[in-house]
C-alpha cells in the first residue's frame, strides 16, 4: 500500500443499514476515485448509535475494504453526520465600522460573523456549520464578499446547521475505536447537496430530501445560500415495516418484496398483478395490496416535509422544486408522492461521476458519500489559500467547523 494519506480524501457515511467508505486521490487538484468498501451497519438503532463495539466494526470492515481497493493506508477521514437530531436556525449580527466610511477588511467580517453566531442555544447543542446567507452593507443587501468595499456598518446573515452534541461525539468515538481520525464533520444533506443540485437549482430555490433508512434529512437552498435544515423522523426502513405487518412476512422479505415491486402510487398498479412467495408455504400476493400498505407512508413521509418546511417558512421558496436522493429515493412514486403533496416539480438526485468512479455508484445511495468529497476538496482547497488572500479567509471563515 503506497497511496500517501495526504493526497487523500476519506468520506465516513455510517448509515442505519450501510456503512460506506469512499476515498480519492487528488489529481490535479479534483478528487478522483481511488476505492470504496460497504458493510452492513451494525450496533445502530433509529439513525443513531446505540452500540460502540459493533459499529466499530462495521466501519473497520468497510475501511478495510476501500483499502485493498485503493492499495492505500487509510488513517483519516470525514464523517457525515444526520438524522432527526439535526436543527437549524437563521440568525444575523453586525458591526459599526465607525463614524466615517471606510474600507472592509476580513477581521471586520469575522467580527460581524461572531455577532451573528453568538446565540443562545442548548448546552448539547453542537454547530456543525456557518453557512452566510448574504452580507448587508449600510442596508444593501445582498452582497457576497463585503471584502474591500466602504461603509459605516457591517452585518451578516447566516444560517448555523447544529446537531446533538452526545450523538457527534458517539460517531467521533466510534471511528477512533476503528482506527481512524476525524478530520471533519459534514451535514449529510449539505453533502448530498453538494453533489447533486445545480447552480440554477440553488438560485431558483429547491429542497434536497435525503431519504435514509430511519430519517430524511433536509435542505433547502435560495438565492444560492442554504436558509433552512431540518429533518423527518420517516425513512426507508418504515416502508419496510409496513410491509411486513401489513403482509405478516419477515421483514428480510419485505425487504426484498419492496425494492423489487414496491410503488406507492396505487393507481399506477394494475389490479390483477400477482406474484408468488413462499412465506414459509406458496402463497400468491397482489401488487396492489402491497401499494396500498405503501402509499400512506409515502404521503405521511412527504406531509412531514410539508409542515417542516411551512415551519422554516421556505415552503413558498422552490421554484426549482425537490430533489430526492438517497436509498429510498429509488422506491417507484416517490416522484409523483412529492409532487401532488408539495405541488412543485421532483426529480431525482444523482451524484455527479467522479473521475474513474464506476458506474454503479452513480446512484443516489452515494450521494452523501461523493457529496462529502467533493465538499472536503472544497474546503481543503480554501485553506490552502487562506495564507494568500484576504478573500479566501473569508470563505474559510464560513467553511465545515468541527
Amino acid at each position: 500500500m503506497s497511496q500517501r494519506q495526504d493526497n487523500l480524501i476519506v468520506a465516513l457515511d455510517i448509515g442505519s443499514a450501510w456503512t460506506r467508505v469512499l476515498a480519492a486521490e487528488l489529481y490535479e487538484g479534483a478528487p478522483r476515485y481511488c476505492g470504496h468498501g460497504v458493510v452492513a451497519s451494525a450496533g445502530m438503532r433509529k439513525g443513531l448509535i446505540a452500540e460502540l463495539g459493533p459499529a466499530a466494526k462495521s466501519v473497520k470492515a468497510a475501511i478495510e475494504q476501500a483499502e485493498f481497493v485503493a492499495s492505500a493506508n487509510i488513517g483519516e477521514c470525514v464523517v457525515g453526520v444526520g438524522g432527526p437530531h439535526i436543527r437549524g436556525l437563521n440568525t444575523n449580527g453586525g458591526i459599526e465600522l465607525g463614524g466615517r466610511m471606510r474600507e472592509i477588511d476580513a477581521e471586520d467580517v469575522r467580527s460581524a460573523v461572531e455577532r451573528a453566531r453568538a446565540v443562545e442555544r442548548p448546552p448539547d447543542r453542537e454547530i456543525l456549520h456557518l453557512l452566510r446567507r448574504q452580507f448587508i452593507l449600510d442596508g444593501q443587501p445582498g452582497i457576497f464578499d463585503p471584502v474591500g468595499m466602504v461603509g459605516k456598518r457591517l452585518e451578516v446573515e447566516l444560517h448555523i446547521a447544529t446537531c446533538s452534541g452526545s450523538a457527534l461525539q458517539s460517531s467521533v468515538t466510534c471511528v477512533n475505536r476503528a482506527g481512524l481520525e476525524v478530520t471533519e464533520a459534514i451535514l449529510e444533506s449539505i453533502a448530498a447537496a453538494e453533489a447533486v443540485l445545480s447552480a440554477d437549482e440553488r438560485e431558483l430555490g429547491v429542497c434536497l430530501l435525503d431519504i435514509g433508512c430511519h430519517s430524511s434529512d433536509l435542505v433547502v437552498f435560495f438565492e444560492g445560500a442554504v436558509v433552512h435544515t431540518g429533518s423527518v423522523p420517516i425513512g426507508g426502513q418504515h416502508f419496510t415495516n409496513d410491509l411486513a405487518v401489513g403482509l405478516q412476512v419477515p421483514v428480510a422479505m419485505a425487504e426484498e418484496l419492496k425494492c423489487r415491486y414496491g410503488n406507492v402510487v396505487v393507481t399506477d398498479v394494475p389490479q390483477n398483478e400477482d406474484i408468488e412467495i413462499a412465506n414459509p408455504q406458496p402463497q400468491m400476493l397482489s401488487l396492489r395490496r402491497m401499494a396500498e400498505i405503501l402509499e400512506p407512508r409515502g404521503c405521511e413521509l412527504l406531509q412531514y416535509v410539508k409542515e417542516n418546511l411551512r415551519h422554516g417558512g421556505v415552503l413558498e421558496a422552490l421554484g426549482a422544486g425537490c430533489v430526492l436522493t438517497g436509498g429510498g429515493a429509488m422506491l417507484p412514486g416517490m416522484l409523483d408522492i412529492t409532487e401532488s403533496q408539495l405541488r412543485v416539480p421532483a426529480r431525482t438526485g444523482l451524484p455527479v461521476r467522479l473521475s474513474q468512479l464506476p458506474g454503479g455508484m452513480v446512484h443516489p445511495s452515494f450521494s452523501v458519500a461523493i457529496g462529502m468529497i467533493l465538499y472536503a476538496n472544497r474546503t481543503r482547497s480554501n485553506l490552502v489559500e487562506e495564507s494568500t488572500t484576504w478573500r479566501s479567509r473569508v470563505r474559510a471563515a464560513f467553511a465545515g467547523s468541527f
